[in-house]
């Protein structure tokens, strides 16, 4: 399968933002590094999206050889994501023992509690998810006509739900939202991101990446996926007319570009009633984030691809061949430096702003050079 350049450009430079938002210091962040604090949209907010839509164009191609849903691609749809669940929720337990056991319980009480207390949801437990349904639905539905239908009635019936079973303050607000008491309901209350008393004293739980809102999130890696089509049509294109290699990379990246652009208009335009909100993956949300993704895939197209200039960003293409590895690498790092070794990276970078963005940077530079170092020897570690 022939890579392309562009794709693991933009994987690797999403990840490398991942790395930068998720490991500030300090409760100042720089700028758009910050997730809003409800409705809107920084940058912060579509880093996650942006390697969901990554993992859809990727499976473009990854599933290419399979023209149906049947055994041997059920076997490794199902392998891969849950592989990739499993990951998630062991992030989730490192390093297997409560980090601030109470000192009026045993060890064995402790740890009780800890693993009664686990969350199950994270990052890459809704791309996995969204992986294993997503897959099943383009492999099932085949035709882009209906696949673009499936990504149309999955938004629809996902804002149906918010708006049917939401509550008081409104079906789209912090409080109010039906995302929280469906997630809470499933997942439990101990096992999500964080709790929330609500006005009238009741407690429900608030998890950004939970089950429900995976229903808007598999839009994201759907609409990934037709991009990633786009492409290998044009590759296909390109073998029968090498010649005209140029020009069809061109079609294929405004045509992108094209699609990104309605994606953004119509989520800006939903917004005036559907608010943007990332943490519950709304609809007006979702079709902006994809739309920013199609974009930024047609620039590094136009820039890699057509124009040669890869080697601007050899940094993070190396950081794009293994992304899932760094990504996992740096959560690591982050709970060993900060919970295992007791450095207190507020107390030295948590000045302001500029002293956090300094933080985030050299954090960042460690993984950059361990992406480099993998990438020359050649390693490349997948799931």
């Amino acid at each position: 399968m022939k890579r392309y350049e562009s794709l693991d450009i933009l994987r690797g430079l999403t990840v490398a933002l991942m790395i930068v938002v998720n490991n500030g210091a300090g409760s100042v962040r720089f700028g758009t590094l910050s997730h809003v604090q409800w409705a809107g949209c920084t940058l912060c907010d579509l880093v996650f999206p942006t390697f969901l839509f990554c993992a859809g164009v990727a499976m473009a191609f990854s599933l290419s050889h399979f023209d149906r849903l049947d055994k041997a691609a059920a076997k490794k749809i199902g392998k891969r994501g849950l592989l990739i669940f499993l990951v998630g929720l062991l992030l989730n337990a490192f390093p297997f023992y409560p980090l601030h056991p109470d000192p009026e319980l045993s060890f064995s009480e402790n740890w009780l509690h800890w693993a009664g207390h686990l969350r199950i949801m994270g990052v890459l437990q809704q791309i996995a998810l969204c992986y294993i349904f997503g897959a099943i639905l383009v492999l099932t539905l085949r035709k882009t006509s209906r696949i673009i239908a499936a990504t149309a009635i999955l938004s629809i019936l996902y804002t149906g739900i918010l708006l049917l079973f939401g509550t008081a303050p409104g079906p789209f607000t912090y409080e109010g939202n039906a995302a929280n008491e469906i997630n809470t309901f499933l997942l439990g209350k101990d096992h999500v991101y964080k709790t929330l008393t609500k006005a009238d004293g009741s407690i429900t739980g608030f998890d950004p990446e939970g089950l429900i809102d995976t229903l808007s999130a598999i839009c994201i890696l759907l609409i990934g996926f037709l991009s990633g089509r786009i492409i290998r049509t044009a590759s296909s294109a390109e073998k029968a007319n090498p010649a005209l290699a140029g020009e069809i990379k061109r079609e294929a990246a405004l045509k992108i570009f094209a699609w990104g652009a309605i994606c953004i208009f119509s989520g800006l335009f939903l917004s005036t009633w559907i608010p943007m909100v990332k943490k519950i993956w709304t609809t007006s949300y979702m079709l902006f984030a994809a739309g920013f993704s199609m974009a930024m895939l047609a620039l590094f197209i136009y820039i890699v691809d057509i124009k040669g200039k890869g080697q601007w960003f050899y940094p993070f293409k190396a950081m794009g061949m293994n992304p899932l590895a760094l990504y996992c690498m740096s959560w690591i790092v982050a709970v060993t430096l900060t919970g295992i070794l007791g450095f207190d990276k507020n107390a030295v970078f948590g000045g302001n702003e500029y002293t956090s963005l300094l933080y985030s940077l050299l954090f960042l530079s460690v993984h950059l050079l361990t992406g480099i170092v993998l990438y020359r020897k050649k390693i490349f570690i997948k799931l």
